[in-house]
């Protein structure tokens, strides 16, 4: 049902880099039989265990839902890493007196949003992927052939130095939380 794809066109007298047939996997809109909604989710939890480059889905219901759940993931780890940096930069911006205020609650939202990506996200194979929106890279891949006039588009990419960020910031946020409690609370 799935097919890989190479392409090779020039656009704007720029020459396209042609995929080999390791890097796209393409999850087919076929309907065969009542089963089919199980058989494309079964090919896109192949095709994310397997590591392809690009993962075109047709079928929009899982697309759809694959990049929802891609965009919350983003959220949970956007979110961890600016309500880290606001508990952080709180202090040095806002008088003492009143800086614990924002810098407590963002260090606790930090912390949990860190948290929750971590078990819910962090050994999802799909977390290792990002919905690909730019123009020219989608010209890369061979969406001639499909029928959905809309297809997502996975990209891989390394999150190792996203996973290694929002951590940090969250492990730093939890210090100066557990400091600043232990300050206000033990006087």
């Amino acid at each position: 049902m799935a097919t890989w794809g190479r392409r090779r066109a020039g656009l704007g007298g720029r020459e396209r880099v042609t995929l080999s047939a390791g890097e796209c996997y393409i999850v087919h809109e076929i309907y065969n039989g009542e089963n089919a909604q199980d058989q494309f989710e079964y090919e896109l939890e192949q095709a994310l265990e397997a590591q392809y480059k690009y993962i075109v889905i047709e079928p929009t219901r899982i697309g759809d839902e694959t990049a929802r759940w891609v965009t919350v993931g983003n959220c949970l780890h956007k979110t961890a890493v600016l309500s880290g940096t606001a508990c952080l930069l709180t202090p040095l911006a806002l008088p003492a007196e009143y800086s614990h205020y924002v810098s407590l609650p963002a260090g606790v939202l930090s912390l949990a949003c860190s948290t929750l990506y971590g078990i819910s996200w962090q050994f999802d194979p799909c977390c290792k992927y990002q919905v690909e929106y730019d123009a020219y890279k989608l010209s890369r891949l061979p969406l001639h052939t499909l029928t959905s006039s809309s297809p997502v588009v996975l990209v891989r990419k390394d999150d190792i130095h996203r996973k290694r960020l929002h951590n940090t910031i969250a492990l730093a946020a939890l210090a100066y939380c557990i400091k600043k409690l232990y300050e206000l609370y033990s006087v």
